[in-house]
């Protein structure tokens, strides 16, 4: 499995201008993919919030897993001046209802000093624009399937006098665990220019083959599900006439298939992760990293030692 990766500059600023503007800003919102609550969580939001309330807004809930949103729902609660919603951008009214949420958590009396300040941030693609257009009841904020919409910081005056600081989507340096690029990818967050259509739609063919088996059957007419992801990725060419002249399937077509139909909800709602699916990751990938951090400490020893010998 390869490392998927993207870090632009302008990411970067972005960063820089939050962690600026942060220390006036009153409750952040995190605009977060149902379907990945734990892969397009940015990990350093925590960091540039501090105490600050937060809500995520686990976005596009009608193709998530209902029952595995409920899971994500009682773990973020956990956490300190947390509040996870689930909305769907199907309905309107769910995503209206923020305003009343954001106004809850800023006391009266800051309120009546001055408009409540309300920071949105969110990965690329998670349907943060299509939000703020809602919130504000108009178009303010451009909107596009494909990562990296939003370039700069934007304010915005909405009702219950509320002051709302649109971000740019940015993605972090690393992204670990690896198997988070993928889930990325798979839902849109990550340029596709980024990444092999086929190397994605693998890895996503050996999920849902575990995780979703019966949605792959009705999907795709398949009567019989075949064992492994190339075997599913040729059964479903078959069905859908990927195939070459000489005989074989044509992959890239059948991995670009596989791809836009799961981005547009057609195998049903899906989730691409659960909350002890994640964490046994996260230890897998420190335990991995620890590895990595013993065998380099090993090496830069043997070659210190090597180089006194050859100075003597």
């Amino acid at each position: 499995m390869s490392t998927i990766n993207w870090f632009p500059g302008h990411m970067h600023k972005a960063r820089k201008e939050i962690a600026e503007v942060m220390p006036h800003v009153d409750v952040v919102i995190e605009v977060i993919d149902a379907r990945i609550p734990f892969s397009s969580e940015n990990p350093l939001v925590p960091s540039l919030r501090g105490d600050t309330p937060l809500i995520k807004l686990l976005n596009k809930a009608d193709l998530a897993d209902p029952a595995i949103t409920a899971l994500w729902v009682e773990k973020m609660e956990q956490e300190k001046g947390v509040k996870a919603l689930p909305v769907s951008q199907q309905r309107p009214d769910q995503i209206r209802n923020l305003l009343n949420v954001c106004t809850s958590l800023v006391s009266e009396r800051q309120r009546e000093v001055r408009p409540a300040r309300v920071m949105i941030m969110g990965i690329p693609n998670v349907g943060k624009s299509t939000i703020i257009n809602t919130l504000a009841g108009r178009v303010i904020a451009k909107t596009g399937n494909e990562a990296g919409v939003t370039k700069a910081q934007q304010k915005i005056k909405l009702e219950q006098g509320i002051l709302l600081t649109d971000t740019p989507g940015f993605l972090w340096p690393k992204l670990s665990p690896p198997s988070c690029g993928y889930r990325l990818a798979i839902t849109g967050a990550i340029k596709d220019t980024v990444f092999d259509y086929a190397d994605i739609a693998l890895y996503a063919a050996e999920y849902l083959l575990k995780a979703y088996p019966e949605a792959l059957k009705k999907r795709y007419g398949l009567d019989e599900l075949p064992e492994t992801d190339v075997e599913l990725l040729d059964a479903i060419g078959i069905k859908r006439g990927c195939t070459r002249k000489g005989g074989g399937v044509e992959i890239q077509k059948v991995a670009a298939i596989l791809i836009t139909e799961l981005r547009a909800g057609l195998l049903g709602p899906i989730s691409w992760e659960t909350p002890a699916m994640t964490q046994e990751e996260v230890l897998r990938a420190k335990e991995e990293d620890e590895r990595k951090k013993i065998e380099k400490e090993e090496a830069d020893r043997i070659r210190r030692l090597k180089t006194r010998k050859n100075r003597r």
